[in-house]
């Protein structure tokens, strides 16, 4: 479709992770945004776009709107909408070991599928354009993502329990064939669940594909001790020995990181995701975001799953990862709204390699958002990235476009599916397994 935004306030992204505001319009033909200005100059677009003019099948009025880039969950488990509220206030190893797996165990072929439709619905209404998704079935969750219009990247969850290494090479390539709006980075679950032998054959593939690996990375203190009783390194330390950066990646959580450690993800230039509710809520920790920051490492916000977050929001995650930046450090002046927006969009369009869209200009794909300003947590406008990132949320949300469609807009949904349905059939399949 070819659709015109005018009369909006639009938030490009520019250097050093600082964002511009510009009053005009934005025009998306196709899947990719052809314009971005204040409209004075549209005859040279039009001599560009080499035609007198456009043929809109819609054209909307964003006056009272932010039309800004979606954002990025740079790390989930989507198809764990299941799980929700079903196994909380437990630590982490309890919560994982004695409850989820368990579950995990009895899902049927087909169930991701529909469970990971919830999840999409729920990341539109936040806002969210593109996940980074870890889980169970690859093929499952790309074909949900592709039918429903959604982007999602994927790295896999590879550990001594599940899968294998062939298998993790098919589904490599399965994933990053199937579709534009899906993708196939390499990982593993964890140090603390896979053994040495399996890593050194990720390792390899890594090498083999060229492709950057993930994985869970020092989310808690205990899973740090462990691996240095093992190995006498930590879990950055001992991936980084195997070869495991070549191509780059990073890890999920990166909370109890050492000097060395540090120094690992600024030498290869990974990037860390940090997941504040998650880690809140499972009592992990808080991540070192400021020293990330201030050693030049890239960082990005991802929600976890909602069998540990519970909630899909990242209004929620960026006001927490400023928040208790501050706390940790006992200085109100770190992590400013502004860096934390960056690492919201682009840092995470990074971490996921979508430098197509990371950000409103030309020739970039339309994945975008249109933040309602006509509500009192968003007035009075004196500062858009603040309100945003301190005061904005999921109600504020008004729009969500993925390559250049209308996934979401004003409460309804339009990804091929019936909301009532994807609800019961998630209760369906929960209730099977009590």
């Amino acid at each position: 479709m070819n659709i015109r935004f005018y009369n909006g306030k639009i938030l490009c992204t520019k250097e050093n992770h600082k964002f511009e505001v510009i009053e005009g319009e934005l025009w998306v033909k196709g899947n990719k945004i052809i314009y971005v200005g204040d409209g004075g100059d549209l005859e040279e677009v039009y001599k560009k776009q080499k035609e007198p003019c456009i043929l809109w099948d819609r054209e909307i009025d964003a006056k009272g709107y932010v039309i800004m880039p979606g954002f990025k969950n740079a790390h989930t488990h989507s198809a764990m909408t299941f799980l929700r509220s079903f196994a909380d206030d437990l630590p982490l190893k309890e919560w994982l070991y004695n409850q989820i797996f368990p579950r995990e165990e009895k899902l049927m072929p087909g169930d991701i599928y529909h469970l990971c439709k919830l999840g999409i619905m729920e990341y539109l209404t936040s806002g969210i354009t593109a996940n980074f998704d870890m889980y169970l079935n690859p093929i499952e969750i790309a074909r949900a993502s592709a039918d429903c219009g959604f982007r999602t990247v994927q790295t896999s969850g590879l550990n001594d329990f599940t899968r294998s290494l062939s298998l993790l090479e098919e589904d490599y390539h399965i994933v990053n064939e199937m579709s534009e709006l899906t993708g196939f980075l390499l990982g593993f679950h964890g140090e603390y669940t896979t053994g040495r032998e399996l890593m050194e054959g990720v390792a390899k593939l890594s090498e083999k594909l060229k492709s950057p690996v993930w994985f869970h990375n020092s989310e808690t203190k205990k899973e740090v001790e462990e691996c240095r009783k093992r190995y006498g390194m930590t879990p950055t330390q001992i991936t980084e020995a195997l070869g495991m950066y070549a191509f780059g990646g990073g890890g999920y959580h990166c909370i109890f990181f050492d000097d060395r450690d540090f120094e690992i993800y600024r030498k290869r230039g990974l990037t860390a995701v940090t997941n504040p509710s998650s880690n809140l809520k499972l009592a992990s920790g808080i991540a070192p975001t400021a020293r990330f920051l201030e050693e030049g490492i890239s960082v990005a916000i991802g929600t976890d799953g909602p069998a540990s977050n519970n909630c899909l929001d990242m209004f929620r995650e960026m006001f927490l990862v400023t928040g208790l930046a501050k706390v940790r450090e006992g200085d109100a002046a770190i992590v400013p709204a502004e860096e934390v927006l960056y690492m919201a969009t682009a840092g995470g369009a990074r971490a996921m390699q979508l430098s197509d869209c990371d950000s409103l200009a030309e020739g970039k794909l339309a994945d975008l958002i249109l933040i309602d300003l006509n509500q009192p947590n968003m007035q009075p406008e004196n500062d858009f990235v603040k309100n945003i990132v301190y005061s904005g949320s999921k109600s504020n949300v008004a729009l969500t476009m993925v390559n250049g469609r209308i996934l979401y807009e004003k409460g309804e949904f339009f990804i091929g599916a019936e909301s009532g349905e994807v609800y019961a059939k998630a209760n369906e399949i929960i209730e099977r397994m009590k």
